[in-house]
């Protein structure tokens, strides 16, 4: 049997160090090859008076927690951080979100091109072998399940991702009132006729989606572009690549305000998706490029949420509802990978929006 608490095991470690530990994480990250005296020093000039016993004891938990390694022997020994992926360096969120957008220390206020050459080990081979292990489960689930059975379920999987990625956005229709819209095609009173439909929007398109399925085996733009336009349908949004510049509330990140930029981007994204065999780190990328790139005017992360669920469904793999997710950790998840390219607290959110969805459809 295993163990699901295993998954989660590298990317918990987000919210686990103290402002110290931190610091000296991100010192060895700067500075690689640092003894403990280097590490010391710094620590002691730059923040509080800390005794050496106390440096080493963080120096031995970040490297119980596989955060840094060391080499050499004695006082010969140096310290360097552990990272195979330039997008999952260790950020500690909490600290980072006590500064408000225009005082934080952000790494990018542009989009940085440069994204495309750290796409690579998103998931480590032992967390795609787990997450194999609970995919397995699903498939086994829906194996056994009658077509009506099926249906019945991936509609309510279909309502709560409708409600809750609308909600994500602001709509304040209530899961109640979704599955009514939904299922009866009845609007809630006191409510906006732009909520209904953006919600049945997301209904639209998770059908056409699981209708297509061979489409979204190999991507390009045009698949995009689709999802976009259902989602974006009698909502009084522009069609197509954007032709103008966007802003983003919560950041002083900048997204690309050239059309042939983005459209550059969005070729790039599709041929890094294409390359990228795991479903898993597909889904992943998918959900958190789009996001970067705004290529639309709105329903950007509308369009990206949808995606992910069409390249899961497309490779077999249980999809996901975002149902439990606190929305207030998506944004900031979202905002991590805007300013520090970061990845590893939307990683975490996705995986446990994995669990979730396995513990809880298609049973």
């Amino acid at each position: 049997m295993i163990q699901l608490s295993k998954i989660n095991d590298t990317i918990k470690l987000m919210v686990k160090l103290n402002k110290r530990q931190s610091e000296i994480l991100e010192f060895i990250r700067k500075n690689p090859n640092s003894n403990n005296l280097t590490i010391h020093n710094y620590i002691i000039m730059n923040y509080e008076d800390t005794s050496r016993i106390t440096i080493v004891r963080d120096l031995n938990l970040l490297l119980k927690e596989k955060l840094i390694v060391k080499h050499g022997k004695g006082r010969n020994i140096v310290y360097q951080e552990v990272l195979e992926n330039k997008l999952l360096a260790f950020l500690n969120v909490e600290d980072y979100f006590k500064e408000g957008p225009d005082e934080r220390d952000v790494t990018y206020k542009n989009f940085n091109f440069d994204i495309f050459n750290n796409l690579k080990n998103i998931f480590k081979k032992k967390e795609v072998e787990e997450l194999d292990e609970l995919n397995k489960k699903y498939q086994k689930n829906i194996k056994k399940m009658s077509k009506a059975v099926l249906k019945k379920e991936f509609e309510r999987l279909t309502i709560e991702l409708s409600w809750k990625s609308s909600k994500i956005e602001g709509n304040t229709y209530s899961l109640i009132d979704t599955e009514v819209l939904i299922k009866e095609n009845q609007e809630a009173e006191g409510h906006k006729k732009e909520e209904a439909i953006m919600i049945l929007n997301h209904k639209k398109t998770l059908d056409y989606i699981s209708g297509n399925l061979e489409r979204f085996k190999k991507l390009d733009i045009r698949d995009i572009e689709d999802v976009h336009r259902l989602i974006a349908k009698d909502l009084n949004i522009a069609i197509g690549i954007r032709k103008r510049i966007v802003g983003i509330t919560g950041t002083s990140y900048k997204p690309l305000d050239n059309q042939h930029q983005i459209r550059e981007a969005l070729e790039k994204t599709v041929k890094e998706l294409n390359k990228t065999t795991n479903a898993f780190s597909k889904a992943l990328l998918v959900i958190l490029l789009l996001s970067y790139i705004q290529p639309f005017q709105d329903g950007n992360k509308r369009t990206a949420r949808l995606m992910v669920n069409a390249v899961l469904l497309a490779n077999n793999v249980c999809p996901l509802s975002f149902r439990s997710i606190n929305e207030a950790d998506y944004k900031k998840a979202v905002i991590l990978f805007y300013e520090q390219n970061n990845a590893g607290f939307f990683k975490k959110l996705f995986v446990e929006q994995f669990k979730f969805a396995v513990k809880n459809y298609f049973l």
